[in-house]
C-alpha cells in the first residue's frame, strides 16, 4: 500500500474536530465569569488545539487535493460527504470568534480571517443548494434523495448563523445580519426535510446516528446570535428549550451510539454539546437563568467529558489504522426516490 494511502480517505468530516474543540473553547470562555481566571485558561487550550487540528488538516486536505484529487471530487459528488465540506468555513468563523474574544477587534488578521470564513461559508450555501436545483447531481442519481437527507445538511445551509458571533462586535453588523438571514431561513427546512426523510426512508444508516446530535446546534447559536443583537430574552430562552429538547432527542439513541465502532460521524455530537453548554451559561447570567447555574456547568462538564472522549477515540483509530480507510457505500432503496 503507498505510504500516503491513507490520506486518500480524508473526508471534510474530519474539520468537524475543529468546530468540536472551537465550540468547546467559546463555552469555557462564557464560563470566565464564574470560574475566572483558570476558565479563561481553558478556553486559551481548547482553542490552541482547534487551531493546530484545523492547520494540520487543512495541510493534510492541501495534500490530498494535489495527490488524490479523484478522491476529493467523490466527496464532492457524495450525496453526504459533499455537506461537511462546510464545516471549513464554519472552522476559520469559529477561530475568528475565539480570536475576537480572547484578543480583541485589533488581533492581526482576526477581520480576515472572519470574512474569509464568513464568504466561503456563503459559497458552500450557494453551492449546495445549486445541488438542490440539480446544477450539481450525485453521479448516477437526482439532485433529490432520500439518503442524502441528513443532519449533515445544517453544517452548509444553517452554518450561516455564526457569523453574528464575531461580525457584529467586529462592526460587519449589515453582512452578518444578511447571513444570519440565510440561516433563518432555511433552518425550519432542514429540520423538515430530516424529519420527513425519517419518516418516509426510515431512520439514518447506523454509522451515522451520532449526527442526530446536530439539530440541537442551530437553535443554541441562533439563541447566542439573538443575544449578540440584544432580543429579548423570552426568545432566547424559547430556543435554548429547542436546544435543549433536541439534545435530549438524540441522546435517547445513546445506547445505539455507544455500541457502534468508533468513527468520524461521533465528531457531530461535539459542537452541539458545546452551543447548547455555551447559551446554558449565557443564559444563567440573567435575572431569570439564575436556577440554570449548576445545570449550565454541568453541560459544560459533560461536553468536555465527550470532546476528550472523542479525541482519544481518534488517537486510537489512527494509531489502530481503522479511521482512515474506505468508507462504506451509501445504499439507496428503490422505494426512497423522492
Amino acid at each position: 500500500m503507498a505510504p500516503d494511502a491513507p490520506l486518500k480517505h480524508l473526508m471534510p468530516g474530519w474539520f468537524a474536530a475543529v468546530m468540536g474543540w472551537s465550540g468547546l473553547a467559546l463555552a469555557w470562555h462564557r464560563a470566565a465569569p464564574s470560574f475566572g481566571d483558570w476558565a479563561t485558561g481553558l478556553s486559551l487550550a481548547a482553542a490552541a488545539v482547534a487551531l493546530l487540528a484545523f492547520l494540520a488538516l487543512g495541510l493534510a486536505t492541501l495534500w490530498r487535493w494535489q495527490r488524490h484529487a479523484g478522491a476529493v471530487q467523490e466527496d464532492l459528488r457524495h450525496p453526504v460527504r459533499h455537506a461537511f465540506f462546510a464545516a471549513i468555513p464554519i472552522s476559520l468563523l469559529l477561530l475568528a470568534t475565539l480570536g475576537l474574544a480572547h484578543f480583541g477587534a485589533a488581533a492581526p488578521g482576526i477581520r480576515a480571517l472572519w470574512w474569509t470564513g464568513s464568504l466561503a461559508q456563503f459559497g458552500v450555501t450557494l453551492w449546495v443548494l445549486a445541488r438542490w436545483l440539480g446544477g450539481t447531481p450525485a453521479a448516477g442519481a437526482s439532485a433529490w434523495q432520500w439518503p442524502g437527507i441528513t443532519p449533515a445538511l445544517f453544517i452548509p445551509i444553517v452554518g450561516n448563523v455564526l457569523a453574528p458571533l464575531a461580525g457584529v462586535p467586529l462592526g460587519h453588523a449589515a453582512w452578518a445580519s444578511a447571513q444570519f438571514g440565510l440561516g433563518l431561513l432555511f433552518w425550519p427546512l432542514v429540520n423538515v426535510l430530516v424529519i420527513v426523510r425519517i419518516a418516509q426512508a426510515g431512520m439514518l444508516p447506523e454509522r451515522l446516528l451520532p449526527t442526530m446530535f446536530i439539530f440541537a446546534a442551530p437553535p443554541a447559536v441562533i439563541g447566542l446570535g439573538a443575544l449578540q443583537y440584544g432580543a429579548p430574552a423570552p426568545l432566547a430562552w424559547m430556543l435554548w428549550g429547542m436546544a435543549l429538547f433536541m439534545a435530549l432527542w438524540a441522546a435517547t439513541l445513546g445506547r445505539r451510539i455507544a455500541a457502534l465502532p468508533f468513527g468520524v460521524p461521533h465528531w457531530g455530537m461535539s459542537f452541539p454539546l458545546a452551543a447548547l453548554a455555551a447559551l446554558s451559561l449565557r443564559l444563567a447570567e440573567t435575572a431569570d437563568g439564575r436556577w440554570l447555574a449548576v445545570p449550565s456547568i454541568a453541560l459544560l462538564a459533560l461536553a468536555s467529558l465527550v470532546i476528550a472522549g472523542l479525541t482519544l477515540a481518534t488517537l486510537r483509530g489512527l494509531r489502530a489504522g481503522t479511521l482512515l480507510v474506505p468508507d462504506a457505500p451509501v445504499v439507496i432503496p428503490l422505494h426512497a426516490k423522492m
